[in-house]
């Protein structure tokens, strides 16, 4: 089984020009882990996951803590910081070198690497341009409709 066959066509993307803010709302309405990234043209760029978001605006909790700072004013300062980073670009943290799979690579090899490297999502790339993403999902689907 190959690629092509299970992917997703429309995956969730982002241009590499967008802010933080318009990253949030689509992972918050895509309900997605990850994110493509691709310039004006569709080429691929990278990935931008949710956690990379977070880490971004997240606060180090054991700091605020042993500052005499409670869970509420951490809590507090992760707010205020990802109203003051909304509208930063997402560009310095996008995975630019992510893996990518082609068309015609193969479902097996793929799950494998999802799973060992502990991927939720990867693109699909032909030629530059973003054809496609796999996630865990689609390789579910995949086993229970092809057995």
């Amino acid at each position: 089984m190959i690629i092509q066959e299970i992917m997703t066509i429309h995956p969730i993307f982002i241009q590499e020009d967008e802010d933080m803010r318009r990253a949030a709302e689509i992972i918050s309405i895509a309900e997605v882990s990850d994110i493509m990234v691709v310039d004006e043209d569709k080429n691929f760029v990278g990935v931008l996951s949710e956690g990379d978001l977070l880490r971004a605006v997240l606060p180090n909790f054991d700091d605020v803590i042993d500052e005499g700072g409670t869970l509420a004013d951490a809590f507090n300062f992760f707010i205020r910081k990802g109203s003051d980073l909304a509208d930063y670009p997402i560009s310095p943290i996008v995975i630019k070198n992510s893996i990518t799979l082609k068309l015609d690579d193969e479902a097996a090899q793929a799950a494998t690497i999802m799973i060992e490297k502990q991927i939720r999502c990867l693109p699909v790339v032909d030629k530059g341009k973003l054809v496609g993403s796999l996630s865990r999902a689609n390789l579910c689907r995949a086993i229970i409709y092809y057995t």
